[in-house]
């Protein structure tokens, strides 16, 4: 038996989430970006994982960059998808942003952590 395998909402999420694990930021985004060509819904895990793994590799703009993206389009932001951004900020060395990301969060009604 031989088939295809479809691109679904599944699979964008299980290849993400390895680009999580494996710190592969770059081809998180690049999924994200496929995902939204082929109109696949995007969701608020899928996005965390990809902040995820800008923040493994202290990519704190591009961390930044998408959780504004998020916002935009209507995308839930949780207190994982905050955690990982300000985390991304600290490891950037970008402590006003981490700050500013810790003001939004409560503004946004997330309840931060402890840290």
């Amino acid at each position: 038996l031989r088939g295809e395998v479809h691109a679904n909402r599944i699979t964008y999420s299980a290849a993400i989430s390895a680009c999580e694990k494996s710190g592969e930021w770059t081809k998180s985004l690049e999924l994200l970006g496929a995902m939204l060509k082929g109109k696949v819904e995007v969701d608020t895990i899928m996005c965390s994982a990809a902040i995820s793994a800008c923040e493994k590799d202290g990519r704190w703009k591009t961390t930044l960059g998408l959780l504004h993206k998020m916002v935009q389009g209507a995308i839930q932001t949780d207190r994982i998808t905050y955690s990982a951004a300000i985390s991304a900020c600290e490891k950037g060395n970008a402590w006003m942003a981490a700050v500013e990301l810790l003001s939004v969060m409560v503004q946004s009604m997330v309840q931060p952590d402890t840290i």
